[in-house]
């Protein structure tokens, strides 16, 4: 469905672009009302979930290398109301709920938490805040 929706996407831009000629493009109010339903379902389904800058998957590997014994299961253990539920990370992480926000802490630490920056690659630090608030979102289960 949503290569068909790309496909009458594109063949409706290519013909909006075209010269006239002996070419026509024709088509009935029924034909044109279901390339627009497809197109509409497909633009849902891109827009449906949220977009993760990182790999979630890979970011997943890197928290349990690297983050777990702290914050396993989205909990922490040094400081037990500073959690990676979603509620705590609005509340107490610099910037709020997001993953720019994350990769800073990640990045520069800050209080009891260490410093990964130069530990850890930037993509490394991207994958692990897409999994975080993914994982957040979720609510950790």
């Amino acid at each position: 469905m949503l290569r068909t929706a790309a496909f009458a996407a594109a063949i409706a831009s290519a013909a909006a672009f075209s010269a006239p000629g002996p070419l026509t493009l024709r088509a009935s109010a029924k034909e044109v009302t279901g390339v627009a339903k497809v197109a509409a379902a497909g633009a849902a389904i891109l827009a449906a979930g949220p977009a993760f800058a990182g790999d979630v998957d890979a970011g997943e590997k890197v928290f349990n290398a690297n983050c777990a014994a702290c914050h396993a299961g989205g909990q922490n253990s040094v400081v037990p109301d500073h959690t990676l539920e979603k509620a705590a990370i609005e509340k107490f992480l610099t910037g709020g709920f997001n993953e720019k926000a994350v990769i800073t802490q990640v990045t520069n630490g800050k209080n009891a938490m260490p410093a990964f920056g130069g530990r850890l690659s930037d993509d490394d630090i991207a994958n692990v805040a897409s999994f975080v608030i993914s994982k957040s979102e979720e609510g950790w289960e």
